[in-house]
């Protein structure tokens, strides 16, 4: 991956940061939205030279950091393009957040996937399929802890955060996402990932 391609992306990153703190549609729901990327950036940064990660990889960061950052400014339940495909499929609810949740499980299973093969004796396999699978779901689930704390901090301030939009059964679908994420992400990415690393 060549630096001016990086360097195009994280620009790209900082700037969609940027424009989409102007005027969110709640300032709190967005902090909480884009603080995985606010804590991602100095840390891929301060780890580029000793750890360079494969472009494949940043590429995927990237994606995800744009997933959070339009969820963040609009809040999930309100982003136009999930409000769009509502109407276009007579959906009962904006699935803008399910996509956020599926991508919450397809890119940290390629992050997982190569910090274990680069930093552990698990070989590409039936179980290092099985831990990474496994890493993404205890993410998940930690994710929806921090939205159970946050709606017992903040009462009914945490709606948007939480945009369940009154599906009880909310949480179990976005680990199930996370999951089903994981899973693709592997069956589709692994071979192109180790070429990557080999390359």
């Amino acid at each position: 991956m060549k630096y001016q391609e990086q360097l195009v992306l994280l620009s790209l990153v900082l700037i969609s940061l940027c424009v989409s703190a102007i005027q969110p549609f709640d300032r709190l729901t967005w902090l909480l939205e884009v603080l995985p990327v606010v804590i991602a950036v100095p840390l891929l940064l301060s780890t580029y030279k000793r750890f360079p990660l494969t472009p494949l990889l940043y590429r995927l960061i990237f994606v995800h950091s744009l997933i959070l950052i339009l969820g963040g400014h609009y809040t999930y339940a309100r982003v136009p393009a999930g409000a769009w495909v509502q109407q276009a499929f007579d959906l009962s609810r904006n699935n803008y957040d399910r996509l956020g949740h599926f991508a919450q499980g397809f890119i940290p299973a390629m992050i997982a996937r190569e910090i274990l093969l680069r930093t552990t004796p698990v070989r590409p396999g039936k179980w290092l399929f099985f831990l990474v699978v496994c890493i993404c779901l205890a993410l998940s689930a930690f994710y929806e802890f921090i939205e159970w704390w946050s709606a017992l901090i903040m009462g009914q301030a945490a709606d948007d955060f939480l945009g369940t939009q009154g599906d009880p059964w909310d949480t179990q679908w976005d680990m199930f996402l996370a999951f089903s994420g994981a899973i693709i992400a592997q069956v589709l990415l692994s071979r192109r990932q180790d070429r990557e690393m080999t390359g």
